[in-house]
This record gives C-alpha cells, sequence and structure tokens, in this order.
C-alpha cells in the first residue's frame, strides 16, 4: 500500500455519484431510465465510520466467482439490460444510443480510478468496490446465494459499483484496501469512503491489516472523507 499511500496524502474527497440515464437518440429502442440513486441513510465522517467495522480474520477458501451470480437482469427486467450495461449507461459522461438488446453505440466514460477517458465501451468494464473475493471471506461464505447475487449486483447505493477502465480493474483483481488503491490521486479518497460504506452496508468484517490501512487514511489524507452507511437488512 504505500506507494499509493504516498499519493494519497494529497486526494481529494469527491463523490463519484452514478449519472441519470437519459432517452436514447430517435431511431433506436426505448429503453427505460434507470433513476440516479440518491444516497440515504446516515452520513459520518470516516474515522467514525471506521469505527463501526468489526475486525475478524480474513478466510478466501472456497471461494469462486460462480457463488455471486452476475450479471443479472439489473434494477429494470424490461429493458434488456444487464446490471454491468445498466451502470454503463448511466455513468456515461455522453449518454450513449441504446438499441435493440441492449446495445450501445457513442458515449464517452471517464474512468474515476485511473482518470482515463474513452468512447469505447468494449474498453470499461463495471467494477465491484469490494471485490466478490473479498465479499467471500469477509463474511459472504455464510450467505444465501440470493443475498450473494443482491451483493454482485448492487445498484442500490452510490457506491458499490463503480465504471472503469478493464486495464485498471485487471490491475486492481481480488486484491483488498490494503494492498490497492486507485493511481489517480483524486479517486483514493473516496474509494476509501466507497469501501468502507460498502462493507458497512452488508456487515462485512474486515482483518487486521486493512483495518490498518483504513485508519491510516482516515488519519492522513482523508480525514475530512464522508461515508454514507445504509445498511441491507
Amino acid at each position: 500500500m504505500t506507494s499509493h499511500a504516498g499519493r494519497a496524502m494529497a486526494a481529494l474527497s469527491l463523490a463519484l455519484v452514478p449519472l441519470a440515464l437519459s432517452l436514447p437518440a430517435a431511431g433506436a429502442a426505448p429503453v427505460a431510465p434507470v433513476a440516479p440513486v440518491q444516497p440515504r441513510g446516515e452520513i459520518l465522517q470516516l474515522e467514525d465510520a471506521i469505527s463501526l467495522l468489526v475486525e475478524a480474520e480474513e478466510d478466501r477458501s472456497g471461494y469462486t466467482p460462480t457463488a455471486f451470480p452476475h450479471w443479472n437482469a439489473g434494477r429494470d427486467a424490461t429493458d434488456g439490460c444487464t446490471t454491468e450495461r445498466e451502470v454503463l449507461i448511466a455513468e456515461a459522461v455522453d449518454e450513449p444510443r441504446v438499441s435493440a438488446g441492449c446495445a450501445i453505440s457513442g458515449g464517452r466514460w471517464t474512468s474515476p480510478y485511473d482518470q482515463q477517458s474513452t468512447t469505447r465501451v468494449g474498453s470499461m468494464t463495471v467494477d465491484h468496490v469490494v471485490p466478490l473475493a473479498e465479499a467471500w471471506g469477509s463474511g459472504a461464505a455464510q450467505w444465501t446465494a440470493e443475498r450473494r447475487e443482491a451483493f454482485a449486483n448492487d445498484q442500490g447505493s452510490p457506491y458499490a459499483l463503480t465504471a472503469v477502465t478493464k486495464r485498471v480493474a485487471r490491475e486492481k483483481g481480488d486484491q483488498d484496501i490494503a494492498d490497492w488503491v486507485p493511481p489517480a490521486e483524486q479517486a483514493v479518497c473516496p474509494y476509501v469512503g466507497h469501501w468502507v460504506g460498502t462493507k458497512l452496508r452488508w456487515g462485512l468484517t474486515p482483518d487486521k491489516a486493512e483495518l490498518e490501512a483504513l485508519k491510516l487514511f482516515a488519519d492522513n489524507s482523508c480525514e475530512t472523507t464522508v461515508v454514507i452507511v445504509n445498511r441491507v437488512p
């Protein structure tokens, strides 16, 4: 974490809230707009939010991505788009055209983790801020398949899923926050806040190294970061 932590010292606490989906251009098949997620729940300073986390040893044994069914039919089962496609459309900087079968053309995206801008939807993917393997080892191994599916397709919060470049998603992989944070300085503190918010939202635990890393950010570069705590029952 140390190489990224140095860059994080000057990071800004910016909100990475998904954009609203606009209607497709003329001639495209109609797709129901996905309403922007509105932040709800308790708003806490990062330090206070971290204090609510319960440390526990992490165990990723038995993990497989298929334990988290994704991507499902999304928030609107009638639009022909998966959760991944809905997030990509919602987070486009310039709205794309959406045609039959949720085919996306045009549009432009800016990946918050690395600040790369692209007009190629094929170079983008949707990242689970808390990786599925991390969730499994932090408590999700004991969940039902239905709850794991809900986690993997969570559009009910403004921070669980983020459209990023495939390159930076591959770089991140399944690493937790003690080992990886975004390379773009301005994305570090929001990422830390979103990580904590997601763990609290789903009742997931941090291990010792992860908790120490989070406290380091809260005490130094990210002391003004706020976290929206909106728990799933």
